[in-house]
């Protein structure tokens, strides 16, 4: 479970590491208000569950009360990406003279924590050198010691008497105590900001362990879907959106993990993941394709392999649905399995092909992307 950078900000102060002061809002009016009591300078951030909001225009900064109104009113109400902005942080502006980063999270290979850190944080911290990251991990029957963190902090080039130094040593062995006491899948500050002699955890990453949300029940429960995901869950559908501009819908986890990594083979981009399951029957599959071109694809590939699901009752289903409603984009079909021929028949009255194997669909559609 993420949670947003506001609450990852309250658990921060929880555990003494230093935040801008600050409010959420979800109104104009309240944004005015709380950068009058800020007493100057500050910056609204949306809070929306994804990253790069810098770059897409999910921060403002704003000089007046005024300003931040004005601010505030740009922003709420807009879409950033895949999410409505119904809430904004209101923050005080800080002076960052240098960008850090930390981070613990699970090492999967070793399957312990490990803690991340680099003098080079801010917006594009994928892009630093891995000579420039420190990685060291954590044995958990030890934990994070002083003289760990110490280490890190002399290896992050920090004077370990120094103001900063001796800050950074308590924000290190802080995270760990909130990672550990939350059941955090992750811990991340970026940018840690360098105030003068002081640092401020400019903003929030946490992500809780669902499995773990049991132990947990003084945290909220943020619901991560996105509008069209939520959708799909209401309608019992495994829906998730992705970045790319090929539509995807298949009838099992697997095989629908199988045509996303083929789809990536040929070149394509996978716009999201659908797992119909069982659900072939039309009212099911015009709600499937809703999903599908809420997208805004430039093409969509249906690979069905019929076990339980019968290949003519898919085809029936999508002939139905494209008789009565307009699809602006190609549409591939791979269909396999019981009743094959009878659903290949039904498919070609409505002048649609489908394929034998997963790759020539694929190859098909990742063409017709490519072309339009």
């Amino acid at each position: 479970m993420k949670l947003y950078e506001y609450m990852g900000k309250e658990l921060f102060a929880q555990f003494q590491i230093p935040v801008p002061q600050g409010k959420v809002i979800t109104t104009a009016q309240e944004a005015e208000q709380v950068a009058l009591n800020l007493g100057g300078p500050c910056v609204l951030k949306s809070q929306v569950l994804s990253g790069k909001r810098g770059k897409a225009g999910g921060i403002v900064f704003a000089d007046t009360p005024q300003e931040a109104k004005e601010g505030a009113e740009k922003l709420l109400g807009q879409r950033l990406g895949d999410y409505t902005i119904d809430m904004l942080l209101v923050e005080e502006k800080i002076s960052i003279e240098k960008e850090l980063y930390l981070a613990i999270t699970i090492d999967s290979g070793s399957r312990q924590p490990i803690l991340i850190a680099s003098t080079q944080g801010g917006m594009d911290i994928e892009e630093v050198p891995e000579e420039d990251i420190i990685k060291e991990p954590i044995d958990v029957l030890i934990g994070l010691k002083s003289f760990l963190a110490k280490d890190i902090v002399r290896r992050m080039g920090f004077p370990l008497l120094s103001p900063i130094g001796k800050e950074l040593v308590n924000i290190i062995s802080n995270m760990y105590n909130l990672f550990l006491s939350k059941d955090a899948e992750l811990v991340e500050i970026n940018p840690l900001a360098v105030c003068g002699k002081k640092l401020v955890a400019a903003d929030a990453k946490i992500t809780i362990d669902d499995e773990a949300l049991f132990r947990q029940q003084d945290l909220p429960r943020v619901e991560e879907n996105t509008e069209a995901e939520q959708a799909a869950r209401e309608l019992g559908l495994a829906f998730v959106e992705l970045d790319g501009d090929i539509a995807v819908m298949a009838n099992g986890a697997g095989i629908t993990m199988g045509t996303l990594d083929t789809l990536a083979y040929y070149g394509g981009k996978p716009a999201n993941f659908l797992d119909a399951g069982g659900g072939t029957g039309v009212e099911a599959t015009a709600k499937a394709l809703e999903l599908l071109l809420s997208r805004n694809p430039k093409a969509i590939v249906i690979n069905i392999f019929g076990g339980i699901t019968r290949c003519d009752d898919v085809a029936r289903a999508f002939a139905t649905v494209k008789a009565n409603r307009e699809i602006p984009v190609p549409v591939v079909i791979r269909l396999v399995g019981t009743n094959q021929e009878e659903g290949r028949a039904i498919l070609q009255e409505a002048g649609i092909e489908a394929y034998d194997f997963m790759q020539d669909a694929i190859k098909k559609a990742v063409e017709l992307a490519h072309s339009s």
